[in-house]
């Protein structure tokens, strides 16, 4: 596949709280630990494929009238390329994610480094 955004080549790290439903499910249960998968150490690198069911499946559920969800950064789960700065990146985001016509989604590919400190 082709990468769509990368919050590294814009040295703005995606964050987000844990357990606060902001992210899909899979980026948290690869943070937070999870169905066999140990919890991330602050300064831990990670390659995670996420699979479709634990992606951005909600975003393509189709609504009537609608062909795309209104998936925009802040509107649902993230994280989703910011429209201002990554224009191209979201249209192709959009056209992948968030498409109701789309018959399945693709498993994501996210490295993801984890900074900060661990809250219990």
């Amino acid at each position: 596949g082709t990468k769509i955004y990368s919050t590294a080549d814009k040295n703005a790290p995606f964050r987000f709280t844990i357990g606060d439903g902001t992210v899909i499910k899979g980026l948290e249960q690869a943070v937070a630990g999870g169905d066999g998968v140990p919890p991330m150490l602050p300064g831990g690198v990670r390659r995670v494929i996420i699979p479709q069911g634990l992606g951005y499946e909600s975003l393509a559920r189709k609504i009537p009238g609608m062909q795309y969800q209104d998936c925009q950064e802040g509107k649902g789960v993230g994280p989703i390329p910011p429209v201002p700065e990554a224009f191209e990146e979201y249209q192709r985001f959009k056209n992948i994610y968030c498409n109701a016509n789309r018959p399945y989604q693709p498993d994501l590919v996210l490295d993801v480094k984890l900074y900060g400190r661990r809250v219990s």
